[in-house]
């Protein structure tokens, strides 16, 4: 149920439709929490399963992709703030075995200015394609279940030429985060999910959240997300909720719900994680896309809003946050993915118009 402050039920039948509209370009599940002045709005559409008929999960587990860098970013931010991580302290310190360039600074890996090799693959500006781990078609779904070291995945980058000299470039790279997620383990002698357990999720009461490691399951319950490829000459559809996600790693491995990511971003964007000082940090950001640290700055017509966003196979996370935390949007998507990325177009568009919705109060208010 939606309510507003004063406990009545909130109708937005414009966010709502708004909604229904991305059933009907291609997603089969859809679960949005929107958390502002007038209260919180749960919605959902279409469904729990491919060619079933209960309706999707409005407060499910799924998978966030690229949304766990934000959580990667403020686990060393917060390490940062203990005094054990330098911002500006060559990685290499933290990590010898790797004879990274001496130039990489931990900030370089938050930022993606590293130049760092991304390991799932680069495509550069003249069109050329350079492969990394599979993660497309068949080779991918016939590998699902396949565990890679993180060591495996940095070894693999460094073995190809870098994008640029660190510092002097932007190139979103998975790469970055698996260093990242790797200097917290070895400054802290623990595993990141100990760590980010420690540092945000139980401080914050977030039951619902947690960095799986090799680890296929989903939590129940679940929204179901699929994969359509070709196997010698047919097309065939699988159900790849269940995935070992290694292969991207700390770059987008992590499960979460939408109560726990407005929870989470709320918090980090109202300044109840981070000192200031390393909040504005991480605000900051870079010039070619507004990457800050862990964060996308985006201006709106209604001024800057936050946020990182994920998708991963067959799941994706939308999460925005006002900069004082009063605003958030959390979404989770569902849908038939494929090597050719077709929803992407329609992913792009939700992004849109949930901003417009939610922030520039173009719909549902």
């Amino acid at each position: 149920m939606s309510t507003d402050l004063s406990g009545q039920v909130l109708n937005r039948p414009q966010l709502r439709a708004a909604v229904d509209e991305l059933i009907e370009s291609g997603f089969l599940g859809v679960q949005v929490r929107v958390n502002d002045e007038r209260g919180e709005w749960v919605g959902g559409a279409g469904v729990r399963e491919l060619g079933g008929s209960a309706e999707a999960l409005t407060n499910g587990h799924f998978r966030i992709g690229s949304s766990t860098k934000s959580f990667v970013a403020t686990s060393v931010l917060l390490l940062v703030a203990e005094g054990r991580i330098g911002l500006d302290v060559p990685a290499a310190g933290y990590l010898p075995e790797f004879g990274l360039d001496r130039r990489i600074t931990v900030r370089m890996l938050l930022q993606h200015t590293s130049g760092i090799f991304n390991h799932t693959g680069e495509l550069y500006e003249d069109g050329t394609v350079v492969l990394g781990v599979p993660w497309q078609g068949k080779e991918w779904v016939d590998n699902r279940f396949r565990t890679y070291l993180p060591e495996e995945l940095v070894r693999l980058s460094l073995s190809r030429p870098a994008r640029f000299a660190p510092g002097t470039g932007w190139s979103y790279a998975n790469t970055n985060y698996v260093l990242a997620r790797l200097v917290v383990e070895r400054v802290t002698g623990r595993p990141f999910a100990e760590e980010v357990q420690r540092l945000v999720l139980g401080p914050l009461g977030m039951t619902g959240t947690r960095a799986p490691g090799a680890s296929p399951e989903v939590p129940e319950p679940y929204n179901h997300g699929y994969y359509r490829y070709e196997d010698a000459g047919r097309e065939r559809t699988v159900d790849v909720t269940r995935q070992n996600p290694t292969w991207v790693g700390a770059g987008g491995d992590m499960i979460s719900t939408t109560r726990d990511l407005h929870t989470y971003f709320s918090a980090l964007m109202g300044g109840r994680l981070l000192p200031a000082e390393l909040l504005a940090e991480m605000r900051t950001p870079e010039a070619t896309v507004g990457y800050g640290l862990g964060v996308f700055a985006q201006d709106t017509a209604a001024g800057t809003v936050f946020h990182h966003n994920g998708a991963t196979m067959g799941s994706a996370a939308l999460m925005y946050g006002a900069p004082d935390g009063s605003t958030t949007l959390t979404a989770g998507l569902t849908w038939v993915d494929d090597a050719d990325l077709s929803i992407a177009p329609a992913f792009r568009a939700a992004q849109q118009r949930f901003v417009d919705a939610v922030f520039c109060g173009n719909l549902g208010r």
